[in-house]
């Protein structure tokens, strides 16, 4: 008998638990123990946010400026002072993994550049011109030729920017469509929001 009503309790006391669990499920997650910093590095900073909520852009110092571009997660990042502000949707060229070596690879060319130029485009907003081919460009293509990866015809190739899309093409960001040739492409309002900052010579890092 005693057997029996013992039984009872520990049923009892389940059903209670079962209940208890369901009502309150978030106290039996599993905490992140292995991927929590790869996940937070996936997320895009501040992505709802205006750039002018984020830095007084009255006392903004352009010098200050950095722009790290990782090209393995579609993402470019505005750096102030060293510190992450802001993260943005990209997509690149039509090889977006390997480092570009060759003109028409439609590689993003991977290593530090400085802005060149910066000038309103006719079709893609805005255009901000990088350094490429620099001193480390040469030596990639110099290394790639002697490798028998690139022929004595190849150029290395030039004119590689960040820039917009065609109006009405915000669409080949959200779909991640890489279409350009080699450039680093982003929504209209996007690029326009990232020129305001820049200035020539500012430094723009590409990462894989």
């Amino acid at each position: 008998m005693l057997q029996k009503k013992f039984l009872g309790y520990l049923v009892v006391l389940a059903s209670l638990s079962c209940l208890y669990a369901i009502a309150n499920p978030h106290i039996f997650e599993l905490p992140c123990i292995t991927d929590c910093e790869a996940r937070a590095a996936n997320e895009f900073l501040n992505k709802d946010k205006a750039i002018a909520d984020l830095i007084n852009l009255k006392k903004l110092d352009k010098k200050a400026i950095k722009l790290v571009v990782e090209k393995s997660k579609y993402k470019l990042t505005v750096y102030y002072q060293n510190k992450p502000i802001k993260s943005y949707a990209i997509v690149l060229g039509g090889n977006p993994k390997d480092d570009k070596l060759r003109q028409g690879d439609k590689r993003t060319p991977e290593g530090i550049f400085r802005v060149k130029e910066l000038y309103y485009h006719s079709e893609w907003s805005k255009f901000i011109w990088l350094d490429y081919p620099n001193q480390d460009s040469w030596r990639k293509f110099t290394q790639a030729k002697a490798r028998g990866e690139v022929t004595a015809k190849d150029g290395i190739g030039d004119e590689i920017g960040i820039h917009g899309v065609e109006k009405g093409n915000d669409w080949l960001i959200d779909r991640k469509i890489n279409w350009t040739l080699g450039c680093v492409s982003l929504k209209n309002k996007d690029v326009d929001e990232i020129y305001s900052l820049l200035q020539k010579g500012t430094t723009i890092e590409i990462i894989h």
